[in-house]
């Protein structure tokens, strides 16, 4: 029993390791400002708005564990929350709406995987081009205006989306746990997820073994698009208004969160756990922050720095071996 204990540690170390961190940085919150963290209301808030990193964090690993990146997932959240409120408003259809938007999200990233996949276009390039397409398509649509989704409160898709269990825990909690679970049990023990892994790790190894990479890789692409929509939807329906700047905000929170998780910025390694932990300490840093007195101007100064060095420390563990199952 001891020894699979400790054959299980050593495999698993690095996740170990971020959920040390996340102990050791709610118990210095909790000492530094008790009445903060030893209240409920500061971790329903955290229920309310750290799955809408996660939820992305979790949708673009799969994305770098093939040594790609989608830039673009921000606009994605935009272009597809006003196409839930256009298509809301035009029709009055709720549910009309919601496979719209969606829908959109999915063509959104069908269109990077063909760049990417067929084109062989870099993701670099074409994420961060399609990223100024689409919000620009969002500004010249909506006329810089936003649109209201108050309308929406009174349907059971809202209750579904953003409403409250028992009135202690949030609807989107819940999404994150679905999401979490379904993601991970697909990259640890599907067949789909061996494939992103052994893409992501030698793409000619791949090849030869017979995995379709480029199959791969448009599955991954339109799946981020998808669950960019979906959080597009949820966060708009949270605060029951789409702004043209929906999703802006994301970019550098989500990716602190995937590389902060052990997620190699070169492919080939990665999960789900560690994402979502390194998302549980980004979307909590910001209120620990703000909490300690300090200007909210740091917050992005400290995600900086947290994609900087946990880049250079996974680096640097991956040369000396330690990160080796």
């Amino acid at each position: 029993m001891i020894g699979r204990f400790i054959a299980a540690l050593r495999h698993s170390k690095l996740q170990f390791s971020i959920f040390i961190v996340v102990v050791l940085m709610f118990a210095l919150f909790i000492i530094f400002n008790p009445v903060t963290f030893l209240s409920y209301s500061i971790y329903y808030a955290f229920m309310s708005t750290i799955p809408f990193i996660a939820i992305l964090a979790i949708s673009i690993t799969p994305v770098i564990i093939l040594g790609e990146i989608d830039l673009s997932f921000p606009s994605v959240i935009g272009i597809s929350a006003f196409t839930y409120a256009g298509v809301f408003t035009i029709s009055g259809n709720v549910y009309l709406a919601f496979v719209g938007s969606l829908l959109a999200g999915a063509i959104a990233g069908l269109i990077n995987g063909v760049f990417v996949v067929k084109a062989r276009i870099p993701s670099l390039i074409i994420t961060l081009g399609m990223g100024f397409f689409w919000r620009g398509l969002v500004y010249v649509l909506s006329g810089g205006k936003g649109l209201s989704l108050v309308e929406t409160q009174g349907t059971v898709l809202y209750k579904i989306l953003v409403g409250r269990i028992g009135e202690a825990v949030p609807a989107q909690a819940v999404w994150l746990a679905v999401v979490a679970i379904v993601f991970g049990v697909i990259l640890k023990f599907h067949r789909f997820g061996t494939h992103i892994l052994f893409t992501g790790d030698n793409i000619e190894s791949a090849r030869m073994m017979g995995i379709n990479v480029s199959r791969v890789k448009m599955i991954v692409f339109i799946q981020l698009g998808i669950f960019s929509a979906l959080v597009g939807i949820i966060s708009s329906s949270e605060i029951v208004y789409v702004y043209p700047t929906s999703g802006s905000g994301y970019l550098l929170g989500v990716l602190a969160a995937v590389f902060l998780g052990g997620t190699s910025v070169f492919g080939g390694r990665g999960t789900i756990f560690g994402t979502l932990m390194g998302a549980i300490i980004i979307g909590s840093l910001e209120a620990g922050i703000l909490s300690s007195g300090v200007s909210g101007f740091w917050v992005r100064l400290v995600y900086g720095i947290v994609i900087v060095l946990s880049l250079n420390i996974y680096a640097y563990l991956g040369r000396i071996g330690w990160l080796r199952s």
